[in-house]
């Protein structure tokens, strides 16, 4: 596993040696408001497999802007470039145009991005969840100026369906966790809420899971479903615990210095390709995890699927308390007056 991942960085190195040789005095073009009619080719990151949400996002987003302009956007999937810390820092270097990353990586860097880690804060329903990024506040004005600091443009946040939690044996209560190693992301606040629910939170790179599942290294992990089926997790940790406990978020995001750089055409053009690709992603996610479910349930009969009831998810939403009190106290009276607004944005539509 260490020697794959020193050879996946070495490979990624050696891309982006020669995309920044052929591509500084291109990106010198590109920042300028006089673009031209000969085009640019614009370099797109994301952190999934080939078919995988982000992936469908970013081709929809390419296909809008090809159709609609003279550039062209190179899409680059998980391992390509590295990881999600890996591209997220070649997007704020300059070297990439655009990435999408999920809150769990950029929470080290943007720490109310963790908000989307408090338990049971999301719903999981998917009309709700859609309508809620539609609309929020927090989403689409407090969070714009957060991503800001850190030289990103943030175009788009969009759910990718309902956390899954895997592990080697059924889970119902916080008392079943005790004793298990669950992975998470870099992220502080994810490990609060396992913490919390009564396991040991073990940060972990995602290209080492499989074979930390595998070698019972870890003993569970947690992903919305049709990356479990995608990256075959279910052939190592075939117990799928389905807590309700919240909605996997992502972010797409532009480095900023690109994007003021563009005309205001192109800057349309831009925005109008990330609404027509959240336009159609958010109408592909619903049903996407009872669809990769069934697969899973084909490939394997190992699979036990664990649903839990009202009386043993209230036992988990009673711990969610103090992750809230954890995420305030790391991000201050920032993170307090994003949870405010958050929180009336989710009431605005789905009730108290």
């Amino acid at each position: 596993m260490m020697l794959k991942k020193v050879l996946a960085t070495a490979l990624a190195g050696v891309m982006l040696a020669g995309l920044a040789a052929c591509g500084g005095d291109k990106d010198t073009e590109t920042a300028s408001a006089t673009a031209g009619a000969a085009g640019q080719n614009w370099r797109y990151a994301h952190e999934e497999f080939e078919g995988d949400v982000q992936d469908v996002f970013a081709q929809k987003f390419r296909e809008y802007i090809e159709a609609n302009s003279p550039h062209t956007v190179q899409v680059f999937r998980f391992g390509e470039l590295g990881e999600s810390d890996d591209i997220m820092e070649q997007t704020q270097a300059g070297i990439l145009q655009f990435v999408n990353q999920s809150p769990g990586f950029t929470g080290s860097l943007i720490p109310e991005a963790q908000i989307f880690f408090i338990p049971y804060l999301l719903p999981v329903e998917d009309e709700q969840i859609v309508e809620f990024f539609r609309s929020s506040v927090a989403i689409n004005e407090m969070f714009t100026e957060l991503y800001a600091e850190q030289g990103l443009e943030l175009l788009t946040m969009y759910p990718e369906g309902e956390m899954v939690v895997t592990a080697d044996t059924p889970v119902r209560s916080p008392e079943d966790f005790r004793g298990k190693n669950i992975r998470t992301m870099t992220n502080p606040l994810l490990a609060e809420t396992y913490r919390a629910f009564g396991a040991t939170p073990t940060p972990l790179a995602w290209g080492e899971v499989y074979g930390g599942l595998q070698t019972n290294i870890i003993q569970g992990q947690e992903n919305p479903i049709f990356w479990i089926q995608s990256g075959g997790l279910y052939e190592v940790s075939p117990n799928l615990i389905f807590t309700g406990h919240g909605q996997f978020t992502t972010a797409m995001m532009a480095n900023q210095a690109f994007f003021n750089g563009l005309s205001a055409e192109d800057q349309q053009l831009v925005r109008d390709a990330t609404a027509h690709a959240f336009d159609y992603i958010t109408e592909y996610v619903p049903g996407l995890g009872d669809r990769m479910l069934e697969k899973i349930l084909e490939a394997s009969d190992q699979v036990t699927v664990t649903r839990l009831t009202a009386e043993e998810r209230q036992a988990f939403m009673d711990r969610a308390p103090q992750v809230e009190a954890r995420f305030i106290e790391m991000t201050g009276e920032r993170g307090a007056a994003l949870l405010e607004q958050f929180k009336a944005d989710l009431e605005a539509v789905v009730g108290e």
